[in-house]
């Protein structure tokens, strides 16, 4: 008897608005303070390229760029918790550089938490530096802090030059 296994198919694809109930589910699975449906909404309303990563009809991650003047920001970048660690990530970045390659873009700049250190070690090992610090960035709510009150977390400010080979 030979046994078959189906192999999983991954596919990255422009984000439809079909696809925000599962990209907002992802969102907040994977973060405290997600950004909301309509965020992603006007993102693919003014024409951001905005992609999915699906593996096997199943959208398990998502990207947001923003192109202009020989800039890209990564303003998002998600893989829904249960299939972190497996390259899914990694995929879609190289996804979005690519995509801000062929959009003119010299460089791709990005924030992330200080206390994100998987993201950190990944962006780093792509060739990304820190360039900066921006105060009080992100929202977050420290687990000593029994009130529940919202805090502010810095972002570290990332960047690589994309005209450099990989």
């Amino acid at each position: 008897m030979v046994a078959v296994v189906k192999r999983q198919q991954a596919l990255i694809r422009p984000m439809q608005p079909y696809d925000l109930d599962a990209v907002f589910a992802n969102e907040r699975l994977a973060y405290e303070f997600p950004w909301t449906r309509s965020i992603f909404s006007d993102c693919l309303r003014v024409g951001y390229p905005c992609r999915v990563l699906e593996v096997d009809d199943d959208v398990i991650g998502h990207g947001v760029l923003s192109i202009a003047a020989g800039e890209a920001h990564l303003m998002n970048i998600c893989i829904r918790p249960a299939w972190q660690g497996r390259g899914c990530g990694r995929r879609l970045l190289h996804h979005c550089l690519q995509l801000a390659r062929e959009g003119g873009a010299e460089s791709l700049f990005l924030e992330v938490r200080p206390s994100n250190w998987p993201a950190i070690r990944m962006y780093q090992a792509d060739g990304f530096s820190v360039i900066g610090r921006r105060p009080d960035y992100y929202r977050c709510r420290p687990p000593d802090n029994p009130a529940g009150l919202d805090e502010r977390e810095d972002a570290l400010v990332m960047a690589k030059n994309l005209t450099s080979a990989d």
